[in-house]
């Protein structure tokens, strides 16, 4: 029978590894470097053998382990191929497959950001429901979408790219993908960043965010807490773009609960109350009473995930 499964979250860095029991209690976390040198030929060949070894510890066979769940930092199609990761230095990869081979195990992969969501919906901010989208803040905005507990990647593995919606047409700059005006240049936490260093050329209004060596996202939203005027300027064109592309998301998906996650969301409350005014002018009248809530497992989300999906 069955008994436990693996949650493998691969980062650019490092690999965060997870051992569950089936009903979803963390048994073991730890983490191993992700070597991303000679095209990242040793990532899943390390991943194999710490799970292995991980099994030797504990004393488990293969016939206790429902399999392993991996989330990865690209698209990932149906088959568990990934075309190109790049922050792994990775081609065209059968992730699955390989690891498959390297284990003996089954194997089930999938976007790190949609894994993430997975993870929030079975053990974190959407526990309970069974429709859900995800928006992770961090340097970019990553996000998930779930539809009666499934996770919707669609045909090129690209489902809930919700960072690259386009929502600004005066932005010069390219985003990271190539367009231009994409969500991710202005909720991310460079995006809040450029917004408030942008405001503070513009004006010579005081500011306790002029006191900082440098503006980062935190800064703006701790002085957001403080009543400062410009900070509140930059925090509601992030809530006011953020609702807008939220509120488009919720008349396709329809979802019970909207989880806003990321470094960003350490902000805490306050940054809600900037989003959901918003959200609800523009949301249609079927979605406009949809929760809202801070994501909870912080960076746990992806092996929690990585584990339900491979469970499901």
């Amino acid at each position: 029978m069955n008994k436990y499964c693996f949650g493998m979250d691969v980062g650019g860095t490092t690999v965060k590894c997870g051992l569950f029991t089936a009903d979803g209690e963390v048994v073991d976390k730890w983490e191993i470097k992700t070597r991303t040198e000679y095209d990242g030929m040793r990532i899943l060949p390390d991943i194999a053998e710490t799970i292995k070894a991980k099994m030797e510890e504990r004393n488990l066979t293969a016939e206790e382990i429902a399999g392993v769940g991996i989330g990865v930092p690209g698209p990932v199609n149906d088959k568990g191929e990934v075309p190109c990761a790049v922050n792994l230095h990775w081609g065209f990869t059968q992730v699955e497959k390989d690891l498959t081979e390297l284990t003996g195990l089954k194997v089930k992969a999938g976007n790190d950001a949609n894994v993430a969501a997975l993870g929030e919906l079975w053990k974190g901010g959407g526990a309970g429901c069974h429709n859900m989208i995800m928006v992770t803040l961090g340097t970019g905005v990553g996000g998930g979408i779930i539809v009666n507990d499934k996770v919707i990647a669609g045909a090129h593995g690209a489902g809930g790219e919700i960072g690259h919606a386009h929502v600004d047409d005066t932005i010069k700059e390219p985003c990271n993908c190539g367009a231009y005006g994409c969500l991710e240049q202005i909720a991310s936490a460079t995006g809040i960043a450029r917004l408030a260093n942008n405001l503070l050329n513009e004006t010579d209004a005081p500011s306790l965010m002029r006191e900082e060596a440098e503006v980062t996202a935190k800064v703006v939203f701790d002085a957001v807490k403080k009543n400062d005027v410009l900070a509140i300027q930059v925090a509601e064109k992030f809530g006011s773009c953020l609702g807008k592309a939220l509120a488009s998301f919720a008349s396709v998906a329809d979802p019970e609960i909207i989880v806003i996650g990321g470094g960003v969301s350490k902000a805490g409350p306050v940054l809600l109350d900037f989003i959901i005014p918003t959200y609800k002018k523009y949301a249609f009248s079927g979605c406009k009473e949809t929760e809202f809530a801070l994501a909870e497992l912080g960076n746990d989300a992806g092996i929690y995930g990585a584990a339900k999906l491979v469970l499901q």
